[in-house]
Order: C-alpha cells, then sequence, then structure tokens
C-alpha cells in the first residue's frame, strides 16, 4: 500500500505492520538521512473518511509527527534536519518509519496542532531588530 525513498536510495516496499492500520519501514543508516519521500503505491486507496499519518522514529528518541498522506495528496517529502545534540556518532543505526491510518477528521486536527507549535517555535526563534529590546 505504501512505498517509501530515502533520498539516494532504493525503493523501499517492506513495509511491515505493526497493529491494526499501523506499519513501519525500516530506515538503515539513519545518520546520512536528510530527506524522505513516502507514498501511496496506488493499488489501494485510503478509505472514504480515512488518511495517514507520517511519523519518524530516530534512535534514541521518541516518534516526531512528519505530516500526513491522503488519496487527494498521496505523496510528500519530507527535509529532515539534525537538531542540535541529535548528531548520532554510531555506526549503522536504525531508524523507523511510521504510517498510521486514521480518520481524516483526528489527522487533520494533529496537523493543525503541529502547525500551531511550529509557529510558535518559529516565533520564540525570531531574531529580535537592531535597537529594540525584547519581550519578556
Amino acid at each position: 500500500m505504501f512505498g517509501c525513498i530515502v533520498a539516494g536510495r532504493l525503493v523501499q516496499t517492506n513495509l511491515q505492520q505493526v497493529d491494526v492500520n499501523k506499519y513501519v519501514f525500516e530506515l538503515p543508516e539513519a545518520q546520512t538521512i536528510n530527506h524522505i519521500v513516502v507514498f501511496l503505491l496506488g493499488t489501494n486507496p485510503f478509505e472514504p473518511g480515512y488518511a495517514a499519518t507520517v511519523h519518524l522514529l530516530w534512535p534514541n528518541k521518541s516518534w516526531q509527527l512528519l505530516g500526513m498522506l491522503s488519496n487527494d495528496k498521496p505523496s510528500a517529502i519530507f527535509r529532515l534536519k539534525a537538531t542540535p545534540g541529535s548528531e548520532n556518532t554510531m555506526v549503522g543505526p536504525t531508524a523507523e518509519l511510521g504510517i498510521s491510518i486514521e480518520p481524516i477528521q483526528a489527522i487533520e486536527q494533529q496537523m493543525q496542532q503541529q502547525q500551531m507549535q511550529q509557529q510558535q517555535m518559529q516565533q520564540q526563534n525570531a531574531l529580535v531588530p537592531a535597537g529594540q529590546q525584547p519581550s519578556s
């Protein structure tokens, strides 16, 4: 039902079902990943009213929501940025790409929450113009 491509690698279709409506791709050599494409294969569309969230699990981290797929948006490209202190010195750690099929209303709420969190982080990280005092 799904495929993924890590930039510079072959297409992966070795999806593992780990629960009802939950799937995982193993992504070896996680330290080299910078872009990933996730897509519907086109063989089985989502049932009406359903879509999927896409998550990433880095080694020693918690699941991170990347985005969503739907019948109207059957593919997505995600840029994965390293966060300070996230450099992994282990050779060949494996990350996991998780896909969860859920009602589209629940997914839309999750995406709105993610967008609000990103906007808050951008505001907190915004530069203060010269000559102005940062507000506390």
